[in-house]
């Protein structure tokens, strides 16, 4: 078994040649990015500015980027058709996320028609309430996609997969600030795609 470090190095690889050639979406995972390590302070102070921030700017951001600006043609730089791609992908593809985008949406609903979401809250009295209660959903939902996809990956694939494809999204606000730093001085200069060669796999 290899080394959890060089595991995880392979899957931001993977990750990044695949999937990050689009200039804009670079540029949007900078804001996502900073969005997320904001999220990661707020939550020891306010866990529901956290959620808020957490999805409606950072998880947004960042999905919009993939799914309106990275190219779904084939990837001759890698050799690989868009349906190859997503088909290996580890963690979750366009399709997984597809779904869980439509939950995240979909999550107010329940609320709005029992406000005490079948017993687990205390009834809203106040818009500012029913937010605060949306919030925690979506806090819950963020913690649940994690922690479903990380024990799926112990099954389909191994445990080391799985729990280092979790550290990958926890640590990810990091390493894209470190990749993408530069992605929108680059968009500004009329660049819009980074088509990453193989001999310039990151360390």
């Amino acid at each position: 078994m290899r080394s959890f470090y060089e595991a995880l190095q392979e899957q931001r690889w993977d990750d990044h040649r695949y999937y990050h050639h689009s200039r804009v979406n670079q540029t949007l995972h900078v804001l996502s990015a900073l969005s997320f390590l904001t999220a990661y302070v707020m939550v020891f102070f306010s866990p529901v500015w956290a959620a808020l921030i957490g999805w409606l700017v950072a998880m947004t951001s960042r999905q919009v980027g993939h799914f309106f600006f990275e190219p779904k043609t084939y990837d001759y730089v890698n050799d690989a058709s868009h349906e190859h791609k997503e088909e290996i992908k580890v963690g979750y593809n366009l399709r997984r996320k597809t779904v869980l985008l439509t939950i995240w949406a979909l999550s107010p609903l329940p609320l709005y028609f029992d406000p005490t979401l079948f017993g687990i809250f205390e009834p809203h009295t106040t818009p500012a309430g029913y937010l605060r209660h949306v919030a925690q959903i979506w806090l819950f939902l963020g913690l649940a996609g994690l922690l479903f996809r990380t024990v799926q990956l112990f099954f389909v694939r191994d445990v080391q997969t799985g729990l280092v494809w979790a550290t990958k999204i926890l640590t990810d606000p990091f390493h894209d600030l470190k990749l993408y730093h530069k992605a929108p001085l680059q968009l500004l200069r009329g660049e819009f795609f980074d088509e990453p060669a193989a001999e310039e796999r990151p360390a």
